[in-house]
């Protein structure tokens, strides 16, 4: 049975996480940044992924990862929530990485493989080409199309708004369709190829940036075929559920941080001559959020253990994973709860924290625009419990 309890390894992992964010990533630097033309820190991620292996935490060791699950990568997003961290960790080492993962296991492949060694390296990072907004539960990927060319090449047109990592990222995974077909294909295409044009576009959270793709007649190779571009079964279908699954743990440690910074504040905090969190009311409002996160704990853990055994599953058939919860349920639990905590918590954070939550030189509006951002990403929690309901087949909330 899955235990949502850490483990050592996790634990060691999470404080070599920390201490790297506490040194590297203090939101001094983080403001700084967000009103530069860099919003992305590379050194962080040189130094994530390189000194503590997290580019590569969720690929084979044969391909030079670490060949570790969703529950360690779900510990690392725990820290860099927390920190609000400007890297490419959740499209490029989760969600982008999944959808390699899923290719090989649909058919190994020279070019899925070469790409994996790529991002388990630091040497380059990749980014599923579709919206940021796109959901499990919704086709995507129609916006493209393609024409085979030589061997597994491909030709490439249409755009793709709204693409998280994709400022950043030096290969993108496209998914696209044969015009007038249902054939679909995942595509790798270099941003630096001819014909492939990324627009960074005003993003709400400016700590993960969005960018418009453009790909006219831009070449690539195919990764994998017949990939759907629904939820049931597909390669993106996949990478987008994972992607929300894991999610989960990055707004978890962003409520973790708004709680304890707002209690530590109402502590010190002074009003006719008592600190603030003797007050009954604000007492209350931050005992409701206490539950509301240790909530938002167990089903962002539950939900990294089913795809941990999940994948665990689907690599090798054969082995018997007990999953006490089938994936697609609690990966729906766990947004349709913990998106609306994070946003909560980061609200709370804003407005107990008074006149100083309100200006720009506190951290507290990095975490609120990083809430309300990762609400609507991979699917908005009404869309999770819709799907939620259907699964369990119980009537949808109206």
């Amino acid at each position: 049975m899955t235990t949502l309890l850490y483990t050592e390894v996790e634990e060691e992992l999470r404080a070599a996480v920390r201490d790297l964010l506490a040194d590297a990533c203090p939101h001094s630097a983080v403001l700084a940044r967000i009103e530069s033309a860099a919003p992305y820190d590379g050194d962080l991620w040189k130094a994530l992924a390189r000194d503590i292996g997290a580019a590569g935490l969720l690929v084979p060791e044969e391909l030079g990862g670490a060949g570790a699950s969703a529950r360690e990568a779900a510990v690392v997003l725990e820290e860099l929530g927390r920190a609000v961290a400007p890297v490419p960790f959740l499209t490029s080492a989760v969600v982008a990485t999944r959808a390699l993962l899923a290719a090989r296991t649909a058919g190994p492949g020279e070019v899925v493989d070469d790409l994996l060694r790529r991002l388990a390296s630091g040497e380059a990072t990749a980014a599923l080409a579709v919206s940021f907004a796109a959901s499990p539960y919704r086709r995507a990927g129609a916006e493209v199309t393609y024409e085979p060319a030589d061997g597994d090449a491909a030709v490439v047109s249409g755009r793709v708004a709204g693409v998280a990592g994709g400022e950043i990222a030096d290969v993108l995974l496209v998914p696209a369709r044969l015009p007038e077909r249902e054939e679909s294909a995942l595509i790798a295409v270099e941003t630096g190829e001819r014909g492939a044009e990324i627009t960074p576009v005003t993003s709400l959270d400016l700590t993960r940036p969005v960018a418009m793709v453009s790909l006219g007649s831009a070449r690539g190779r195919i990764v994998a075929r017949g990939v759907g571009a629904d939820a049931g079964g597909s390669i993106v279908g996949e990478a987008l559920r994972f992607g929300a699954g894991l999610l989960a743990s990055e707004q978890l440690g962003l409520a973790e941080w708004c709680l304890a910074a707002t209690v530590a504040y109402v502590k010190e905090r002074r009003q006719f001559a008592r600190p603030v969190g003797s007050f009954q009311a604000v007492k209350h409002r931050l005992a409701d959020l206490w539950l509301e996160i240790g909530g938002a704990r167990a089903a962002a853990r539950n939900a990294a253990g089913a795809l941990a055994a999940g994948a665990l599953a689907a690599g090798d058939p054969g082995t018997a994973v007990p999953v006490a919860v089938p994936v697609p349920v609690a990966v729906a639990v766990a947004q349709a709860h913990c998106a609306d905590v994070a946003v909560h918590a980061a609200e709370e954070c804003v407005q107990l924290h008074g006149g100083i939550g309100m200006t720009w030189e506190h951290p507290a509006h990095l975490y609120l625009k990083r809430a309300k951002a990762d609400q609507i990403a991979f699917g908005a929690p009404g869309e999770h419990r819709a799907a939620l309901a259907g699964l369990m087949d119980v009537p949808a909330p109206v």
